[in-house]
């Protein structure tokens, strides 16, 4: 008897973040950008504006063009789904939507002049959590100490040193989030 091969929806908050990622894009293709500068993108703007405070959240969503999305979206699919099947999809929601408060927040207050958008920062936060697969109670992994001191650090040399359009910041708050999650998470 031959068994059929399904294809399966096995990752569905990492799926789902990522298939989201590419409509909005899409739309920001059809829009000339404009979808992306009103709803996926933060930077500093009224706070009497309510779309201030959605942008805090969205901006993980919206990307500069295809190179951008893949780049993160490669990332989000290698690690999502195993973070995702340890975590849960509820948890992975959560640790996206600190992630992209957190980023947003710090991008509004620090940096001004700065529009913000991308997933990278829950990227980061997502390679340092998965560094904490093997956490114990009182152990810090010497995977967690590797990730932190070369992504992290390359993040901090890259900011002082780099003028790019690369946001270190985002890598670097995403991190901070991995890596507390992680350690909350874990510490259980």
């Amino acid at each position: 008897m031959k068994r059929s091969i399904r294809i399966t929806y096995n990752s569905p908050a990492v799926l789902t973040f990522v298939l989201l990622c590419i409509v909005v894009l899409l739309l920001a293709y059809a829009t000339g950008g404009t979808s992306t500068s009103l709803l996926f993108m933060t930077y500093h703007s009224s706070l009497k504006n309510i779309l201030t405070y959605v942008r805090f959240f969205t901006h993980v969503l919206g990307h500069s063009g295809w190179e951008h999305l893949i780049g993160n979206a490669a990332y989000l699919l290698l690690l999502g789904p195993m973070l995702e099947e340890k975590h849960g999809s509820k948890m992975i929601v959560i640790i996206i939507a600190i992630t992209a408060l957190a980023t947003g927040l710090v991008n509004y207050i620090f940096f001004p002049s700065v529009a913000l958008c991308g997933a990278s920062g829950v990227v980061f936060a997502f390679i340092v959590l998965a560094s904490f697969t093997g956490f114990r109670g009182d152990e810090i992994p010497l995977t967690f100490i590797l990730v932190a001191v070369i992504y992290i650090g390359q993040q901090v040399f890259e900011g002082i040193t780099i003028t790019d359009n690369i946001s270190n910041m985002a890598h670097i708050v995403g991190g901070a989030v991995g890596a507390a999650t992680g350690y909350m998470l874990n510490k259980r």
